[in-house]
């Protein structure tokens, strides 16, 4: 490796980037996740004013899904620039989109003001912070994990994965103090509050993502020359079962997360009567649960093996849903926290933490950004872009939560198969070195150091 490149990668503590990492991808998980807590508390009467109430919620969350139409091609697009012009640039790009987005939709009128205008607008809008989103995972990862010195991946990697939870934890708390105000309040200029208050999120994490380095391993792909014209269809050439096992893998996952902090707020405060406060509350709740266990779980899997600690992670959705839906039907406060807290918080950490450093090092170097973005996006437009729209049609339908459950287990057990398919043995803490064989046989040789 080059003197500048040593200069480089020295530049910035491994710490630093996983720090830079998951603030940054607080304040783009906070972004993404506001417009689900709104969809299930406010749009369907300010958007959509015009439905039936379950219609309105319904359009709401499909709106909500549309986001993640467009997440494949920023991860196409990301990916693309990213394995070919730097992580670190696309994460800017990414953070800078999505906080424009965010911030118009405080701004934006209402169905009352403009009509048809309003939704239209808003899923626009939405289109804009699915393609911003899209980017962001791949490339947080990677700086996180290239960063890090081999033997502690699973820990750093686990940073970018916080600010998932952190993200809905943030978001949930801003439009908990926003319920404080009155209904009329709130509904007429209260819910745009968290949405405005991202601008000030991503200047804070804009001056952050500038002060680290670009990744050492991309650093060391450019000066090999080994850069790729089209890392997308490089990645699927090399690695289409691993696209499609993370696809399957993630699953649950982006599933489980979208029930919790969007279709559980909406079903325990219409369908099971709890108070609007109390919800929100037992989301924050276990999304600081999940903050504090998923870098536990990042730095067991650097003893026990990624894909171990993933599996044990779904496992444990997979027998945690029927409980913690027993626990809500209760239509007790304290159940539902308690019920959040088992899923979101606990039974999602093992693999939530782990999920950055098991999915990026089953790519090659040079077309890891793009394979490790597609798998991720392609898993989220199957699961979690309309998890809360098919929930709520399966108990519209049925009238009990039974047949929900019944999907979320068949999402679980997906997930479990997709996981015990993937490269490498169960217990094995560093199988990259299965990447590197398969990459030297297929195209250049990654650096045996990632």
């Amino acid at each position: 490796m080059t003197t500048s490149s040593q200069t480089t990668t020295a530049a910035t503590s491994p710490l630093k980037v996983a720090s830079a990492s998951f603030i940054g991808t607080t304040v783009e998980y906070y972004d993404f996740f506001i417009y689900g807590t709104a969809a299930a508390l406010v749009f369907p009467a300010l958007f959509f004013p015009s439905s039936s109430p379950l219609v309105g919620a319904l359009l709401s969350f499909a709106t909500l899904g549309v986001g993640f139409l467009a997440r494949p091609v920023g991860g196409i697009v990301f990916g693309h620039f990213g394995d070919r012009v730097g992580r670190k640039k696309m994460l800017v790009i990414s953070l800078v989109t999505m906080g424009l987005a965010t911030t118009l939709m405080g701004l934006m009128p209402t169905h009352a003001q403009i009509g048809l205008a309003a939704p239209v607008l808003l899923t626009l809008l939405r289109l804009v912070q699915g393609f911003a989103v899209g980017g962001e995972w791949g490339g947080a990862t990677l700086m996180a994990v290239e960063h890090a010195p081999r033997g502690k991946r699973g820990f750093y990697g686990a940073f970018p994965q916080m600010g998932a939870p952190a993200g809905v934890g943030l978001a949930t708390i801003a439009f908990f103090l926003a319920t404080k105000l009155s209904p009329a309040q709130f509904e007429s200029w209260g819910w745009r509050l968290p949405f405005l208050f991202s601008a000030l999120l991503v200047v804070v994490g804009l001056v952050i993502r500038l002060t680290v380095a670009e990744s050492p391993v991309f650093e060391a792909v450019r000066e090999r020359g080994e850069s790729i014209k089209l890392p997308v269809a490089e990645a699927w050439r090399r690695h289409p079962r691993e696209i499609l096992l993370v696809a399957g893998t993630y699953l649950s996952q982006g599933v489980f997360a979208y029930i919790c902090m969007s279709y559980l707020v909406s079903y325990a405060t219409k369908e099971v009567g709890l108070a609007r406060p109390a919800v929100l509350m037992g989301v924050f709740i276990a999304a600081v649960v999940a903050v504090v266990l998923y870098p536990s779980f990042g730095a067991l899997a650097d003893r026990w093996g990624r894909k171990t600690i993933y599996l044990l992670g779904a496992l444990l959705m997979l027998v945690s849903i029927a409980p913690a839906f027993a626990l809500i039907n209760t239509g007790s406060p304290v159940a539902f926290g308690v019920a959040m807290v088992m899923v979101f918080g606990i039974a999602m950490a093992p693999a939530g933490g782990v999920t950055g450093s098991l999915f990026s090092m089953l790519f090659a170097p040079e077309v890891r950004y793009s394979g490790a973005s597609v798998g991720y996006t392609i898993s989220q437009i199957c699961g979690a872009a309309f998890a809360p729209t098919i929930a709520t049609a399966l108990y519209a339908a049925n009238a009990t939560s039974g047949p929900v459950v019944i999907y979320l287990l068949i999402v679980a057990v997906i997930s479990v198969v997709s996981v015990l398919l993937l490269p490498g043995r169960l217990g094995d803490p560093d199988p990259h070195e299965q990447v590197a064989r398969y990459a030297a046989s297929t195209g250049p040789t990654p650096n045996p150091s990632v």
